[in-house]
């Protein structure tokens, strides 16, 4: 019982690893700043920074010198405006916040098994390699988000919105934002703890071996 508990030290630690990982992750996929937008100041659009997110776009209208008000329009995977780099980001982001928490279940499973003294290596095992396989296809699904948002602010790509959100196709200049570095740290961390999660071994010595008594 002992060696079992002990093999699983790395397992708990990447369990607490993986939890902060999805909470980052689920956080950054509610974030405004994946995108931030610079434009000149004209009658048109008047407004000159705006933060384009996954979920919704957040305008900064300047009132004076010293304050700022915002005005933010939500849209979702139904809204046909969308282009494709904020549509699969999306679902990708998705996935990974249910593949998270799917990967909760299987690692709170394995562990239980482990400290409450259940010696079944198979089960144990195939549980671990399961919460290790749901990371790394979460974290996965956050990088091909990250990049895809990556791609588009490098190559200037525009967002058709409508007219009533008052903003060009393109911004004059543009730049990825904080949230990025925040589903970059969640994708990190779920990755790492998937490989603790499929380092795991069965200690051979916890198996149970009958006791022969004297005759």
């Amino acid at each position: 019982m002992p060696l079992l508990i002990n093999s699983a030290n790395r397992q708990v630690a990447g369990f607490a690893v993986a939890t902060i990982g999805w909470i980052l992750g689920t956080v950054s996929m509610g974030l405004v700043e994946w995108r931030i937008w610079y434009m000149n100041n004209t009658s048109l659009f008047p407004s000159r920074l705006a933060s384009v997110g996954m979920w919704r776009v957040c305008i900064y209208h300047h009132v004076n010198n010293s304050s700022r008000a915002t005005t933010c329009h939500h849209y979702t995977y139904h809204d046909t405006y969308l282009p494709l780099d904020i549509r699969v980001p999306q679902n990708l982001l998705l996935v990974a916040s249910i593949l998270g928490l799917l990967e909760k279940a299987s690692i709170i499973f394995a562990l239980r098994n482990v400290y409450i003294g259940i010696l079944e290596k198979k089960a144990t095992c195939n549980s671990f390699i399961t919460s290790g396989i749901l990371n790394i296809a979460a974290g996965i699904c956050i990088f091909m988000a990250v990049f895809w948002n990556y791609y588009s602010v490098m190559n200037k790509e525009g967002i058709a919105f409508p007219p009533s959100f008052n903003m060009p196709f393109k911004p004059d200049t543009q730049r990825i934002g904080s949230a990025i570095v925040v589903a970059c740290l969640a994708a990190f961390m779920i990755l790492l703890s998937g490989l603790f999660f499929l380092s795991y071994k069965f200690p051979l010595d916890s198996q149970v071996h009958p006791e022969v008594s004297e005759m």
